[in-house]
Formats: C-alpha cells, sequence, structure tokens
C-alpha cells in the first residue's frame, strides 16, 4: 500500500506557520528513516496558504526541503497531482 503523507494548513499568525513547518520537517525525516534520498518510504506533501507562512521564511526552506519541492499554494494547487507520485493513480483518458 502506498501512503502519503499530505499536510494542508491555512494560517495567520506565525507561531502556527513555525509548528506546521516543524510537523513537515518531521515527517520529512520519517520518510528516509533507514532510507536513501531516492529511495524514501513515502513522499511528503504540503499544501500550504495565509500570512503565516509569508512571514517565516526560514521555515519555508524547511518545508521546500523536507518535502523534496512539493510545497503549494492556491495558486499552485492545479499542479499537485502533476508534480507529485500521485499522477500514478490519474486515470487515463
Amino acid at each position: 500500500m502506498t501512503t502519503f503523507p499530505f499536510e494542508a494548513k491555512i494560517t495567520e499568525d506565525d507561531g502556527t506557520a513555525r509548528d506546521k513547518a516543524t510537523r513537515i520537517q518531521h515527517l520529512g525525516e520519517l520518510s528516509l528513516a533507514g532510507r536513501s534520498e531516492d529511495n524514501p518510504k513515502y513522499e511528503v506533501i504540503a499544501c500550504i496558504g495565509g500570512r503565516g507562512f509569508g512571514v517565516r521564511r526560514e521555515d519555508m526552506k524547511k518545508m521546500i526541503s523536507a518535502t523534496r519541492g512539493k510545497v503549494f499554494t492556491l495558486k499552485t494547487l492545479d499542479r499537485l497531482i502533476e508534480c507529485s507520485r500521485l499522477r500514478e493513480f490519474k486515470a487515463s483518458l
């Protein structure tokens, strides 16, 4: 069974953004436990929004690193399927 830790959060304060960034970073570390960078246990994906994420640039760097670039916002949400392993489940037309 394939699993996808998928974190989604909207926040208007930087404390909540910091906490969510820490959670995402932890999931990224867990995905690599006992594995190589090229073979994680699962893919971590984050969907974020709100002012809180905009003011925490260091946390954004951590999230981008932990998700291997799979951080999506309302503007980029339409690219979620094609830019992640979720595309493997997309029905062929």
